[in-house]
């Protein structure tokens, strides 16, 4: 018998319950983005790492915006969620190199919403052959990398991306690495 060793699950494991409030609104207020796992803040959406992933550099783009749905979002946050979301693929495929990618939102419990009452789209990169046995027998997912080292590298990759000149801007002449909401 082989031993999968992902110490980081028994956090998971020893805190299952839900917390209470919005984790997307209580970890942008903090302004501990290292410890949140938080990659980029832009105007009106930022992007975190899923703590507990289902592969490798698993993000999650939401509003500042504390609303259910896509379509009560105000058009400037569904624009910047879907900025934050081309910046994400962009620097997870310079970074981590997936093959392909699950992009995608769950609106409502049914759908299978973690969180319903903030809207937020996932992003899972993919590589050929990184679904295996352990989910269907165990129900056990084996993170090849730690979170803290997948950090580390989306996070110079972000930094890196929008150092870039021109490579995404937040309206007319405004570089997003300078915009920050106050919260």
């Amino acid at each position: 018998m082989k031993i999968v060793w992902a110490p980081w699950r028994m956090a998971y494991i020893k805190n299952a319950r839900k917390p209470r409030g919005c984790i997307f609104c209580s970890k942008v207020r903090e302004r501990r983005d290292s410890v949140n796992l938080l990659l980029h803040r832009g105007q009106h959406a930022f992007v975190m790492m899923n703590l507990f992933p289902y592969n490798s550099g698993h993000l999650m783009v939401a509003p500042y915006a504390h609303v259910k749905s896509l379509e009560v979002l105000s058009a400037d946050s569904a624009l910047d969620l879907i900025r934050m979301t081309n910046l994400s693929l962009r620097v997870l495929r310079a970074e981590i190199r997936p093959e392909g990618f699950n992009v995608g939102m769950n609106l409502g419990r049914v759908s299978g919403a973690g969180i319903e009452g903030h809207v937020h789209l996932h992003i899972v990169p993919r590589w050929n052959g990184d679904t295996n046995f352990m989910p269907l027998f165990s129900e056990t997912r084996v993170i090849p990398e730690h979170l803290r080292a997948t950090y580390r590298k989306l996070r110079a990759g972000f930094r890196l991306a929008l150092q870039e000149k021109g490579t995404l801007r937040q309206g007319p002449g405004r570089d997003l690495k300078r915009v920050h909401p106050r919260l």
